[in-house]
């Protein structure tokens, strides 16, 4: 099929799609479809600053394509159902959102019908393995340009060529790299290349601001977040709003130590209130509501879900099968959670749900025994006995 000139550019306004944008267009004749993809990480200023950017550099078009309220129904609210934590400390807060950014971009692409879609990731993280992974299941008549990762550029050679060009601005680098999104902001910087620094106070966006406690209520139906204190509200909504309350206490800040799709080990600083407030109130609410064998199934499944999310294969179609076995495990998970809040951390209060099981006639625990009498609890424990009995029976005899 012959090619045209039109390359659709994951951009983001930074140095290395700004490259993107110049040399793609000097160097390779193509026109520019400049192209950013919010997940709930950018406000209108931030998309029009962008905007503004991407005409400065000479891009042939520019469109914002929204996919916050697809991102949350199509994944983020499986992260919830699966209270999923990478290493059981980070909420999947970037990791998730590229690869809906990347299926929104290949979408835009076929659409307009470019023979390219482009990229500014370099050659060392997992973002690059996520995009073009997408790009290949989803479009593979569609070639893959990747200037930054393909010339192996330095930063230094970045912006000698864009001023070069007529862009002689301000390139400093910030020294902490910041990804904000709906589900968490990441934030990497030189203690992060280290394994025993810790990120300093002024790496994290959000400063300390609220040291008065408080208590908040997140209601839950059907395992879907419904609610935030006195207000009904859609789920996008409770999260943006609950960032706002809780954020301002400093909560929710870690460093995630993992391993990437490439085989090394990363190491990234987070600040992730909402997400981390959430998924614990969530997990808390699943205990009171769920039985056993329904929670250590969904910890088996979620926790490959949120593996297979994180390298990118959330096409795979064994994903759907996963999400189905989620999706009917919240038919009871429903009710209200109590968070209180105080500065650098948070705590469950307690849980109200009409199908708590801790309500059951049958008995309370370490109380009363209701339904079965002492001598039940005799036989039952000499039955629970008899497998291990034998075993150690067994054992004694043949080491005499």
């Amino acid at each position: 099929m012959q090619k045209n000139n039109k390359v659709v550019l994951a951009f983001s306004g930074g140095l290395d799609t700004s490259y993107c944008v110049k040399y793609l267009k000097l160097e390779k004749g193509l026109s520019i479809y400049a192209a950013i993809v919010n997940t709930g990480g950018f406000s209108k200023d931030e998309l029009k600053e962008i905007e503004e950017r991407a005409s400065q550099l000479g891009a042939d078009e520019f469109v914002v394509l929204e996919e916050t309220k697809n991102f949350y129904h199509q994944c983020l609210k499986y992260l919830i159902f699966g209270n999923i934590l990478r290493n059981n400390t980070y909420p999947l807060s970037v990791s998730a959102e590229r690869v809906f950014q990347a299926l929104a971009l290949v979408n835009y692409a076929k659409k307009i019908n470019a023979s390219y879609v482009a990229h500014g990731s370099t050659g060392a993280g997992n973002d690059q393995i996520r995009f073009d992974l997408i790009f290949r299941i989803m479009a593979p008549e569609i070639e893959i340009l990747t200037p930054i990762r393909d010339q192996k550029l330095s930063r230094k050679a970045e912006i000698d060529y864009l001023r070069a060009h007529g862009l002689d601005q301000d390139w400093q680098k910030a020294k902490y790299s910041i990804n904000k999104g709906l589900w968490g902001t990441s934030v990497g910087g030189d203690e992060t290349l280290t394994s025993h620094l810790a990120l300093p106070e002024n790496a994290f966006p959000t400063p300390l601001k609220n040291t008065e406690p408080r208590q908040v209520e997140i209601h839950f139906k059907q395992g879907e977040l419904y609610g935030l204190n006195d207000q009904t509200l859609s789920p996008v909504e409770v999260i943006r709003e609950l960032e706002n309350i809780a954020q301002p206490y400093a909560i929710g800040r870690d460093i995630h130590v993992g391993d990437t799709i490439l085989g090394i080990k990363g190491r990234v600083g987070f600040e992730a209130a909402a997400s981390l407030i959430i998924i614990k109130a969530h997990h808390t609410l699943e205990k009171h509501v769920l039985g056993k064998w329904q929670q250590y199934w969904k910890e088996q499944l979620a926790n490959w879900y949120g593996m297979m999310v994180h390298e990118g294969q959330f096409l795979d179609p064994v994903m759907r099968n996963i999400e189905a076995f989620l999706q009917d495990s919240q038919t009871n998970v429903e009710g209200t959670v109590y968070v209180d809040l105080a500065p650098y951390r948070f705590g469950i209060a307690g849980v109200e749900s009409k199908y708590d099981l801790m309500q059951s006639d049958f008995g309370q625990y370490g109380e009363m025994n209701n339904a079965w009498t002492a001598d039940d609890v005799k036989g039952f424990t000499k039955i629970l006995a008899n497998q291990t009995k034998i075993y150690q029976h067994l054992k004694s005899l043949n080491h005499d």
